[in-house]
């Protein structure tokens, strides 16, 4: 659906959405900790088993802070934000749930609502990655708010008014002096945007560094902002970019990345130093030693109540008096847990008011406010009205995720490029989700509403030149900086090229930055017993001979990337190379990311010409767009061209003279 009729008709389409979304989420997250061992989930990257946890104190709003780590801690998907259950073995629904609030090298910090079992403390602790089900509920609660709304902006994003511009000829003097024209043109653009404005950022054009000078923009022109992203990294970016821009940031909610310069901006970091909230701290250390006394009296269950009321058993307790069977001291036990509770009550209503009044002055001060998505719908910005709201990656976010920090403000800028991959959807009834606020809007608007960056960073032009005419309408150029960059830059030890197989020895040649090794039917794909992912052993090995002869050259670990579509060839590859720093993931794991030399393994090799998810060009977009000098791609090159695309870009490859026929 592009245009929608009403708030109503709006609101109801995208609340069944995210249910439908939700349930999936939910369903196969049970499933898969009811059917996988711990030990697969932990290879999968969502557990982590035999971890020791230790008590380190309260945080924000009173929440208990445990901090769980080992020894040879694993490879994990789990990060700051995401929702875990903490178990001793196989989890249940009912075992205690927090929200991960700090990741480092070994460990993570959890942090609980309750007060959680004192098994958390034990050796051999798990924790598994659980549905998030808070995103979804903010994402209902965001809907449920845009409903009652009846804005500009709001009209706007159901399709009923076209985003107004008011022209200025004002100078702007900008703080960046390195931006190009394209990215002048943007942010001039988006200061004369009334409602709407689009960032349209290409690979390695400096999307997160034009966004950041617009924002800047708006601060000095006196605007309140909020600036979001639908993952962690990414406001991280954010952050950093802006404290570095000089502006007072607060950052709502974890940074994904422990550096004290991000740290310092956190409000957890920042309300320590407040006043009321020392109080407040004050206050809930009295709260826990009520609780601990709470526990020597009788908790007034249906058991013992027998239908009193808590009047009923404190005005017995007066009196003196047992009813329906219940011993006076069990009464007058009730009544003093009661009596603790009511002062329990009234203390934490105190703590709470005075947090929200140390909350509320950082944020007052804060020129702009960044957060996740999901973040921006909690409570402690719940009432607060920004003038402007950017979000970054917005391509990346369901359209409902956009909602929750659209609510708070009155002008919406994004950046985004909706020719790379969009977010991930589990549930096939809910696949709609994938295409994109940006998309939506850009479809119903046009391209008056946008402004696209035409200078690239990353990538030597002649890496550039396949994606540019291909995805961008060759509206790309590459800045003389990077143009012409390549292997030949790095001081390189070319003697070990010597005694490499032929194939190899033309793959590596320093001066050539694109490269595809043709397997052509040698290389066969396979599928392991009850997977749905492919792997392919021989384009492995191939793989592995390349980067172990790159690290011989002198190439650093960190400076290369491997590149899989396929889970199963990932684990395939990790096996076999196990080098630190050495990055092997999905083209999905590799979205925003760079490196100097990006090896692809394509995987798919049959009779068929059977392309699978390879068949989405985003995903080939994201893959090929990831290298700055050097670009090696692996696969076969008969089952890739039924494929038009695939077909084009290995006929590009051969005309610039670096098509090599695999020989094994």
């Amino acid at each position: 659906m592009r245009v929608f009729e009403s708030y109503r008709e709006y609101v109801s389409h995208f609340s069944r959405l995210v249910q439908l979304e939700r349930e999936e989420e939910m369903r196969q997250q049970t499933e898969e900790i009811e059917k996988l061992s711990g030990q697969k989930r932990e290879k999968l990257g969502r557990a982590i088993l035999n971890l020791t946890g230790k008590d380190i104190g309260r945080g924000l709003g009173g929440k208990y802070l445990v901090k769980f780590g080992r020894k040879n801690f694993p490879e994990t998907e789990i990060s700051v934000g995401d929702l875990v259950i903490v178990s001793l073995g196989k989890p249940k629904p009912r075992d205690p749930q927090g929200t991960v609030v700090e990741k480092g090298r070994n460990f993570l910090v959890v942090a609980f609502d309750k007060k959680p079992p004192s098994f958390v403390y034990r050796k051999k602790v798990r924790i598994d990655l659980y549905a998030n089900d808070i995103t979804f509920q903010r994402m209902l609660d965001a809907l449920k708010l845009f409903g009652k709304g009846d804005s500009r902006l709001g009209d706007v994003i159901l399709g009923k008014r076209k985003p107004s511009f008011i022209p200025s000829q004002s100078k702007i003097h900008f703080v960046n002096d390195s931006l190009n024209p394209s990215q002048k043109i943007a942010v001039k653009k988006s200061l004369e945007a009334q409602e709407l404005f689009l960032i349209h950022g290409p690979p390695g054009t400096g999307k997160t560094t034009t966004l950041v000078e617009s924002i800047v923009q708006h601060v000095k022109r006196g605007y309140k902002v909020l600036a979001t992203a639908d993952s962690n990294i990414a406001v991280d970016n954010l952050v950093e970019k802006l404290v570095n821009a000089g502006i007072v940031v607060v950052r709502v909610g974890n940074p994904a990345r422990v550096s004290k310069p991000l740290l310092e901006h956190t409000l957890d970091y920042l309300i320590q130093k407040d006043e009321s909230f020392k109080e407040s701290e004050e206050i809930w250390r009295k709260i826990d030693v009520l609780r601990e006394e709470q526990r020597k009296y009788t908790k007034p269950s249906p058991q013992w109540r027998r239908g009193l009321s808590d009047e009923q058993i404190k005005s017995l307790a007066r009196s003196g008096r047992s009813s329906r069977g219940v011993p006076l001291r069990r009464i007058q036990e009730m009544a003093k847990w009661l009596e603790l509770q009511d002062r329990i009550n009234s203390l934490v209503k105190r703590a709470r008011v005075l947090e929200l009044k140390a909350v509320n002055s950082i944020l007052e001060r804060a020129q702009v406010v960044c957060s996740t998505n999901s973040t921006a719908g909690s409570e402690l910005l719940m009432g607060r009205k920004f003038d402007v709201v950017f979000i970054d990656e917005a391509t990346q976010s369901v359209e409902p995720s956009c909602i929750i920090p659209i609510v708070r403000g009155k002008k919406l800028i994004m950046a985004g490029d909706h020719r790379q991959l969009p977010p991930t959807i589990l549930s096939q009834k809910a696949k709609v989700l994938e295409f994109t606020l940006f998309e939506r809007l850009l479809e119903v608007y046009g391209d008056d509403i946008k402004s696209i960056l035409r200078v690239q960073y990353r990538m030597n032009e002649r890496i550039m030149e396949f994606p540019n005419k291909e995805f961008y309408d060759g509206l790309l150029m590459a800045h003389p900086s990077v143009a012409k960059h390549s292997l030949e830059d790095f001081p390189l030890t070319l003697s070990v090229l010597e005694e490499s197989e032929g194939w190899l020895k033309k793959v590596l040649i320093p001066p050539v930055p694109l490269v595809f090794i043709d397997t052509l039917g040698l290389c066969e794909e396979r599928q392991r017993r009850g997977s749905t992912s492919r792997e392919n052993p021989c384009e492995a090995e191939i793989v592995a001979k390349i980067t172990k002869k790159l690290l011989e050259m002198g190439v650093k670990a960190s400076d290369i990337g491997v590149i899989s579509p396929y889970d199963d060839q990932i684990d395939l590859l990790r096996r076999m190379i196990n080098v630190e720093g050495l990055e092997i993931k999905t083209v999905d794991g590799y979205q925003g990311r760079e490196k100097e030399v990006i090896v692809i393994s394509f995987v798919r090799s049959n009779n068929r010409g059977e392309l699978g998810f390879l068949e989405d060009l985003r995903r080939l977009n994201v893959a090929i767009t990831r290298a700055k000098r050097k670009l090696i791609m692996i696969g076969d090159s008969k089952t890739l061209s039924s494929n038009e695309t695939y077909k084009r870009l290995i006929e590009y490859v051969r005309g610039e003279g670096g098509y090599i026929l695999w020989e094994p």
